[in-house]
């Protein structure tokens, strides 16, 4: 089933994309319970307020803690459709590490991926950490592998956290086109604020780190 909904706003560039690649397209999947549908209301909202047009689709199994969930995020200067063609996707962070596989039809040499060392199969039968690895690997070699849950869970003493963590990790790596600061604004009119300070630690905690590594 395909839940769709769409907003649109003023165009503007962001610098960091370049003039033929005016939109940025980024894709989340992980499983029903995991925070995606917050974590692409944030970066709707963010590229909004940076004056970006904006698209956004909800794909799969919605309604179903646990089930397979994959969201579709386009902003830039036009975009016409919210669903990101095949081998065109900037970004794609998973949240669950065999739903990369899910992504892979929609990337390419070009396709960053921040994965989630975290499973929970919903593809039918699972398979090994290797095999996506090596799926990935067929496809680009700009992948980043973290342990969300222990990085989170030592410093902060939650992973409920982890998406906000790892949009902070994308940003301080410059692989979304859009800031720490500009996540952080966004995440302040779409979560509620008795957590808008954990969530800004995950931020700060994660731009740290990338910046170690």
């Amino acid at each position: 089933m395909w839940v769709v909904s769409t907003e649109t706003v003023k165009e503007e560039k962001e610098v960091t994309m370049t003039k033929k690649d005016k939109n940025f397209n980024m894709i989340i999947v992980g499983v029903g319970g995991q925070g995606l549908i917050t974590m692409l209301q944030v970066i709707a909202q963010t590229a909004m307020d940076k004056g970006h047009e904006v698209r956004t689709s909800e794909l799969h199994g919605l309604s179903q803690r646990g089930g397979s969930v994959s969201v579709h995020i386009r902003f830039g200067t036009q975009v016409y459709s919210p669903i990101i063609p095949k081998g065109e996707a900037n970004l794609v962070i998973a949240l669950e590490t065999q739903e990369v596989l899910n992504a892979i039809p929609f990337s390419s040499k070009k396709t960053a991926f921040l994965v989630n060392k975290y499973e929970s199969p919903t593809l039918g039968k699972s398979v090994s950490a290797v095999y996506v690895k090596n799926a990935l690997s067929k496809v680009t070699k700009k992948s980043f592998s973290l342990n969300v849950k222990e990085l989170t869970e030592k410093e902060l003493g939650t992973s409920v956290i982890s998406g906000t963590f790892l949009l902070g990790y994308a940003a301080a790596k410059n692989l979304i086109s859009l800031t720490e600061n500009d996540i952080k604004e966004g995440i302040k009119k779409v979560v509620k604020e008795k957590y808008w300070d954990i969530n800004e630690k995950a931020i700060d905690f994660a731009t740290h780190y990338a910046q170690r590594k």
